[in-house]
């Protein structure tokens, strides 16, 4: 099947996930999708998956105008996707879940399902119990589950979105041989990953996404090197740092591990000092939100220890590690870091401790004006959060934090903010490091990391696999342990 792609734009409000976007994808080839965070690849796909609607471009599939809004559509067109979590119900037998869109005439047979899934089974070499619960299965098995299902509708082109996460290394072996087989019978599949390994070893063509736009196009023989500046773009100007000298330990991990998001986090083992500021990078779900999260100790650790000031904190709740004057900023600010519904007033006098039963609002009032002119939040006193802007919503999240925190966590503290606004909030926390306050923070700009922090942790699939001073290294680096090429 050949998919064309012509000037595809997908709109949300001012924000454009894909801009004028062009490709082709040929039949009998493997074709990757690589970008950052945000570039638009989920979007795009959705596309033409039918899950979401193009606000202008053209789709056309051998030669034909394609015009469609619907799932079911695209798949009568012969297009699948097979998600990173398959969309399958975990209560139903293997054979129940394959048989799930299909038809064998007026009675449905589950013999004639059961002889076909164990012929599709046995022609890509995958192992699945037809009266097994699905619950039973791996991820990996799941996924060969959907994506045989996905054949037997009669896809002819099949989109996986980042398909090797949290499946074993055998597993991605006998998912890349039926990858390989589906191409060579002239099926076309498109291959979303943040793994550079996978796909140099996979694609016979590479498209990079960066900011909604295609950045360029590559075929075999990739170059590592180029495929990360389409990525990442160009190397920024050499970073300015504030000079730093770390003080005594504030947090330590060692050999922690969690469960929980895509991948979990996997034996990590560092530690946080008075007066650094550290940048966590890594493509989403990769674990830094977790590491935020355990040293917040609002996720406890399955294994390893945790220490908090010199004292072991495994076991203690998130009130202990507030206790020990930790804070976690999230990067939800309506979902996690506020209340919807409650004023700003409210919202400080929330923050404050007090005794008796009457809340003292003249005196939260007027904590709340200053607070408005300290930090130059566009509001007033009673007007509710959500009718914030994200930048005076993150500007009152700053204004909530203590006066003389120990450690500052903060998930992605400039996310969609301009850079004035990105350029305050800065300055705001250099205040908590000159008095020796440690910083966390994650962010989604390999820019800003490289900009502010001191040093730099380096997540993938789950693992802390990079921790290194900013000096020492570049954005080449940095991009390659991201994509997994350390």
């Amino acid at each position: 099947m050949r998919i064309e792609l012509h000037d595809i734009h997908k709109y949300y409000g001012e924000s454009r996930a894909n801009n004028g976007i062009s490709l082709t994808i040929e039949p009998g080839t493997i074709h990757g999708i690589l970008g950052e965070n945000g570039a638009g690849k989920s979007t795009l796909m959705k596309i033409m998956a039918g899950t979401i609607r193009k606000n202008r471009g053209t789709i056309r599939i051998n030669d034909t105008d394609a015009d469609y809004s619907h799932p079911d559509q695209a798949m009568k067109l012969g297009l699948g996707m097979l998600y990173q979590d398959p969309l399958d119900f975990l209560s139903l037998t293997v054979l129940d879940n394959f048989m799930l869109g299909q038809s064998a005439g007026v009675r449905i047979r589950k013999g004639f399902f059961q002889r076909r899934l164990s012929r599709l089974s046995e022609q890509f070499d995958f192992s699945l119990n037809p009266d097994a619960l699905l619950k039973s299965l791996t991820i990996g098995e799941r996924q060969q589950l959907e994506l045989l299902r996905l054949l037997s509708l009669g896809v002819e082109a099949l989109i996986l979105d980042e398909p090797t996460t949290g499946i074993s290394s055998l597993q991605k072996d006998t998912l890349f041989n039926a990858l390989k087989a589906l191409a060579a019978e002239g099926k076309s599949i498109i291959l979303v990953s943040h793994k550079l390994e996978d796909v140099e070893t996979l694609c016979s063509q590479v498209t990079v996404l960066r900011q909604g736009r295609v950045s360029g196009n590559m075929t075999r023989p990739f170059s590592t090197q180029t495929l990360l500046e389409m990525i990442f773009g160009t190397p920024p100007a050499p970073p300015v740092l504030l000079p730093v000298v770390p003080g005594d330990p504030i947090l330590v991990m060692d050999a922690v591990s969690t469960i929980g998001g895509r991948c979990g986090l996997k034996n990590c083992s560092t530690l946080i000092r008075e007066g650094e500021i550290i940048g966590l990078a890594g493509l989403e779900g990769s674990g830094q939100e977790l590491f935020l999260r355990l040293a917040s100790g609002i996720k406890k650790p399955t294994q390893g220890t945790i220490t908090l000031n010199g004292i072991r904190m495994n076991g203690r709740d998130h009130h202990a590690f507030k206790d020990g004057r930790v804070v976690f900023m999230p990067s939800a600010r309506l979902e996690e870091g506020l209340i919807p519904g409650l004023s700003i007033a409210e919202h400080v006098a929330l923050q404050n401790s007090q005794k008796g039963f009457f809340v003292r609002w003249r005196e939260w009032l007027r904590e709340a004006e200053q607070r408005i002119t300290r930090f130059h939040i566009k509001g007033k006193p009673d007007s509710m959060v959500e009718t914030l802007s994200g930048g005076n919503q993150q500007r009152l999240l700053l204004s909530l934090l203590p006066e003389t925190p120990r450690l500052l966590l903060l998930e992605n503290p400039t996310r969609g903010l301009d850079v004035e606004s990105t350029h305050w909030i800065w300055e705001q926390l250099q205040h908590h490091r000159r008095n020796r306050a440690g910083i966390v923070f994650s962010s989604t700009e390999l820019d800003e990391i490289l900009m502010i922090a001191h040093r730099i942790l380096v997540f993938f699939d789950g693992q802390l696999i990079k921790d290194v001073d900013t000096s020492q290294t570049n954005i080449q680096e940095l991009g390659k342990a991201i994509a997994g090429k350390h």
